[in-house]
């Protein structure tokens, strides 16, 4: 059975069955999960969820948002999440389309903090979630990714996985974590019409679901244990012919889903990450005056296209999701970054301007890429200048991808220029330190505290 099987694979996995490059990637994950968390800890979203649920309870977890605050694990997990999925600038496993920290991370710390579990035991309980996840969401990608948000149903498997890891449940008590936790997946697309909130309920929600499901399991309760590839489980209510040789496919601890994970390096969809990589080497390399550009043209996929093909965003979240908006932004500015999105900034008349020379174009070439390789995001731009020369660019791996990877210390900055607005520049420092020497933290709790604290 393919769920016994993976629940059995990641409830297994130690630290000391983690290849140093696994290891490596579950630290740069960690911290960039922690800055997007802390950076996006005063949206609105994430504010207004933590005006909302319920408060109270034992102080076991800390809440990243610069306030001292502890709750319970539950309520940590699930405002930590909400938090690091509010700005859209978190990672991605672009194979199945999942942003796994944001649903991975917040419950296998918050119960790290809980029950005084080391650094080890938190590096590898994020490199099973990560790798419950991306098995998960293969197995239903590309066709359930219409209506369905893959973070909030897919992950939900990395959620509990994690979870499970670093509570240190059997193989059996893990297989009856997935069932539960499976059977809470959720999470649709239809928010983005609107440009709405719903994307860090979905975070929120989806880790919050992984932690309970650990919970109950440590306490015998039980649930489907075919919940991935039952009759109805979860790949067949997503699509008719889900690809369930997916969820186990190759399976070994010498290669992690989690050593093939990307980063952002732009607070925005990744699908249009491709498409603003071209545009802005294209820009720098030519020296492109934005007043000059005649057209814009950006080849996509499928789901590029039914995504973030939009020319009217009306709200900084849609705006976000505006490939249209965020290349006339990289046009005009030759950066994309988290005041792009402010609500002061999304009607710039020089912005939306150049918007109404971009042109999002559906392309048999590039759906061929990612048909061929689904960790290929990619797009091809032209830029044609009013004074008759045209510009160039396919690109298949942008600025983040494993192929074309953030140094260490562009991770620390973006960490850094996330967390120093919210922590101040020494707790921000000593935070970064406590992800770098994880391994030798005894306890994460005390760990979290000494980074926190003066």
């Amino acid at each position: 059975m393919s769920t016994e099987t993976l629940a059995a694979f990641t409830a297994e996995l130690t630290y000391d069955k983690l290849t140093a490059l696994s290891i490596d990637m579950a630290k740069r994950c960690i911290l960039d999960w922690l800055g997007v968390c802390i950076g996006g800890s005063r949206t609105e979203p994430a504010t207004i969820l933590r005006k909302v649920l319920p408060k109270g309870g034992a102080e076991e977890a800390t809440v990243f948002d610069g306030g001292g605050r502890r709750a319970t694990v539950y309520e940590a997990t699930a405002l930590n999440a909400a938090a690091s999925h509010s700005l859209d600038f978190d990672d991605l496993h672009n194979p199945s389309i999942i942003h796994p920290a944001c649903v991975v991370i917040p419950g296998a710390l918050a119960i790290a903090e809980k029950e005084k579990r080391s650094g080890k035991e938190l590096l590898a309980a994020v490199c099973a979630g990560y790798e419950a996840s991306g098995r998960a969401g293969e197995s239903v990608i590309p066709e359930s990714y219409y209506f369905w948000h893959t973070t909030g149903t897919a992950g939900v498997f990395g959620a509990g996985a994690a979870a499970a890891n670093i509570l240190g449940l059997d193989a059996r008590q893990t297989l009856m974590c997935y069932g539960s936790a499976g059977t809470q997946a959720a999470g649709l697309w239809e928010f983005l019409k609107e440009g709405a909130m719903s994307k860090s309920l979905h975070a929120a929600k989806t880790s919050f679901a992984g932690v309970l499901a650990a919970y109950l399991s440590k306490e015998g309760f039980t649930a489907a244990s075919q919940i991935l590839e039952g009759e109805k489980g979860f790949c067949r209510a997503m699509l008719p012919r889900p690809h369930l040789e997916k969820l186990t496919e190759n399976l070994n601890y010498g290669h992690l889903k989690i050593d093939d994970n990307s980063f952002k390096p732009y607070p925005c969809c990744k699908h249009s990450h491709a498409a603003l990589y071209a545009i802005g080497e294209l820009r720098a390399k030519n020296k492109l005056d934005p007043a000059k550009v005649e057209s814009v043209k950006i080849f996509v996929n499928k789901i590029t296209d039914y995504l973030i093909n939009n020319d009217r965003p009306q709200t900084p979240y849609g705006c976000k999701f505006s490939l249209q908006y965020c290349a006339a932004a990289m046009l005009a500015a030759g950066k994309v970054e988290i005041k792009t999105f402010a609500a002061a900034a999304i009607d710039d008349p020089a912005v939306r301007g150049l918007m109404e020379r971009v042109q999002v174009i559906f392309d048999e070439e590039q759906e061929a890429v990612i048909a061929k390789d689904p960790s290929k995001l990619a797009s091809k731009v032209t830029i044609e200048m009013k004074d008759g020369r045209t510009f160039t660019m396919q690109v298949d791996y942008p600025k983040g991808d494993p192929q074309n990877m953030m140094t260490w210390d562009e991770a620390v900055g973006k960490f850094m220029s996330l967390a120093v607005p919210v922590y101040g520049e020494e707790k921000a420092a000593k935070l970064c330190s406590f992800v770098r020497t994880l391994e030798d933290c005894p306890d994460v709790a005390q760990g979290l505290a000494a980074a926190t604290s003066f």
